[in-house]
């Protein structure tokens, strides 16, 4: 679910004199009026800006694009806690305000054209775009973003209620003005409210959010479902007349009349469809089928194109995640002895062709990365804890053991089993057993996707060789998402989201006030965690204290050992029908796939190049 979830956070900045407008209030607060929102520096965009730098803002439009994905649907609500929803159900709504994709954290105009809010962030009003509009035509209206708002907060899942607790009220302070108030300062609100989602209230008012949904619902958006078949197919067709078309935040981008998903049981038939050309664009995340799944004519006449696009982009922490609710995980000495069996040198060289790095932060490829030893504010802020810290992370921050690659991990064995006896467990007839109990150590890894299972093999292996009995238990994707939402699980591949600086959405898979949320996918619930949240959540307007922080809380979560992280790749590896066109400039952070057009004489070419 990207919304609420995918909450901005709060900003520090100070934006150009010919974007922002600052009056006084009779208490003497200044209240900053802007088209865009930053939550570090400044925007890149000014208020004049015509389109983003990445998009061709004379892109022809017209044409299919086909896509893939892996799964089923039996949903159109991507914002119920149950059913399976479609893979772009999101399309349905636009969001206030909307990120460009060569910045972090910075929103412009959608649906509200303007923002303003005081210095001390103690409300936040959005101005609506007069033009703005649903799909059946009628206006959005203020009234709309309060019925949203409460909508979400009634009936959506129970994390943005908690989350949005401190809000106190929100009204229409006219047709086209909406003003969320709270009871506190809370920079955090003025960021995440900016890209809260818009309903239809003519469609949901007498429908529950809470539950899915067997038909494509009226929506705020530009993309409409115009043919589809549950669990199988989606055909979503722009809407012609969408009103925010040319606005400076959508120019260039929306180029595809029809976009289309068809959904595939299994990836290895995916790939093979695309070849076929039954789909137009996939991007390869198996290293094993990108080095040897595309010696394909197609792709060497160039009607296949086969492409890296490197990026350093932040990334998210792929990892084999512990349910740390389960009495097997709960002692952090075995969930380190763990990490020492996943031989990721080995794997990397011999299923991986060493295309990938290893996971080593939850904040990679970004400023907050811990380093070294704590010292300055970082040993400041975590001094206090003390007492309730592993005495690790006083000393340097943990990183993954490495190997020889040769599979050779005696050593890591012997950590292995040293860390174990100290939990309570021993080597009894090549089977590890718990002292008091007799009971053996066995677990389950679930998954859903048969192509991690060759990369869980070897790891199943290794830890057998210390006694540990491993099932891997194959779901579908339905049953996994069930699984995943009740928490019931042992051990499964999934993450947390990349995140490029520490921001107070990240109580949603970290804090214990959400031990419920499937976000919190390890089911963390420690003080110490809770309490260095918090304070990230009250420093944002204080970078030194951010990064601070940041590397505090990455050192601390590390040490704990919620995981047993995996790997990144530094490319996007994409293959593509050679019948689109796209702008000589890519945005910062993402493919770009959305600023691609159809290229009707490309795609007459397709079959006539010679072999």
């Amino acid at each position: 679910m990207k919304s609420p979830v995918s909450v901005l956070v709060s900003l520090t900045f100070s934006l150009l004199a010919s974007t922002v407008f600052a009056v006084e209030s009779p208490d003497a607060v200044k209240v900053i009026t802007s088209h865009a929102f930053a939550e570090h520096g400044e925007p890149k965009y000014s208020a004049d800006f015509t389109h983003f730098e990445y998009v061709n803002p004379d892109a022809p439009k017209g044409g299919e694009l086909v896509l893939s994905t892996i799964g089923t649907y039996d949903s159109f609500n991507r914002y119920a806690p149950r059913g399976d929803a479609d893979v772009n159900s999101e399309a349905f709504y636009d969001t206030l305000m909307v990120a460009s994709d060569d910045e972090l954290g910075v929103v412009y105009p959608l649906i509200a054209e303007s923002i303003e809010y005081p210095e001390d962030y103690t409300w936040v009003s959005f101005n609506v775009n007069p033009d703005a509009r649903f799909q059946d035509g009628s206006a959005i209206t203020a009234e709309d973003v309060v019925f949203s708002f409460n909508k979400f907060k009634e009936q959506g899942v129970s994390q943005f209620k908690s989350y949005y607790k401190d809000v106190e009220s929100v009204k229409a302070i006219s047709p086209l003005k909406v003003t969320f108030t709270f009871n506190q300062s809370n920079r955090d609100y003025v960021s995440s409210l900016a890209s809260l989602t818009i309903l239809p209230q003519q469609y949901w008012a007498e429908r529950d959010l809470s539950e899915p949904l067997a038909e494509p619902p009226l929506g705020s958006g530009a993309y409409k479902v115009v043919d589809y078949k549950m669990g199988q197919f989606t055909a979503y067709e722009v809407i012609e007349d969408y009103w925010a078309r040319n606005l400076p935040s959508r120019k260039g981008l929306l180029n595809f009349k029809r976009i289309r998903y068809d959904y595939y049981r299994d990836d290895t038939v995916a790939l093979e469809a695309l070849k076929a050309g039954e789909y137009d664009f996939r991007r390869e995340n198996i290293a094993k089928q990108w080095a040897e799944s595309y010696d394909v004519p197609a792709v060497k006449s160039g009607d296949l194109v086969k492409e890296e696009l490197q990026h350093e982009i932040p990334q998210p922490m792929q990892a084999f995640v512990f349910n740390t609710n389960k009495e097997l995980f709960k002692d952090r000495r075995v969930r380190e002895a763990l990490n020492y069996l996943l031989d990721f040198e080995w794997l990397n060289k011999n299923l991986f062709y060493s295309s990938y790095s290893r996971n080593t932060s939850y904040f990679e490829n970004t400023p907050y990365k811990a380093q070294g030893k704590p010292e300055g504010l970082e040993l400041e802020i975590l001094s206090p804890f003390k007492d309730q810290l592993p005495a690790e992370v006083f000393g340097e921050v943990w990183r993954p053991n490495t190997t020889g690659g040769d599979g050779n991990i005696r050593n890591e064995m012997r950590q292995a089993l040293r860390l174990l006896k100290e939990a309570g467990w021993e080597l009894k007839d090549k089977t590890l057993v718990n002292s008091n109990s007799g009971e053996p150590f066995a677990f389950e890894m679930l998954l859903y996707s048969p192509t991690m299972e060759r990369v869980v093999l070897p790891f199943k292996r290794n830890l057998e060789r210390v006694g540990i009995q491993v099932d891997i238990r194959m779901v579908d994707s339905t049953q996994y998402l069930n699984r995943l939402r009740s928490r019931d699980f042992d051990m499964t591949p999934q993450g947390y989201s990349a995140v490029p600086y520490p921001s107070a959405n990240m109580k949603f898979a970290w804090h214990s006030d959400f031990i419920d949320s499937t976000y919190n996918q390890a089911g963390v619930s420690n003080p110490v965690i809770d309490e260095l949240l918090d304070q990230i959540a009250q420093s944002q307007g204080d970078e030194e204290r951010l990064l601070a922080l940041g590397h505090a809380f990455d050192r601390v979560a590390l040490w704990n050992f919620y995981v047993i992280p995996q790997w990144h790749s530094k490319s996007f590896r994409i293959a593509y029908w050679n019948k689109f066109s796209r702008p000589d400039v890519r945005p910062k952070y993402a493919i770009g796939l959305d600023s691609w057009w159809y290229d009707a004489n490309k795609a007459k070419s397709l079959g006539k190049k010679p072999n």
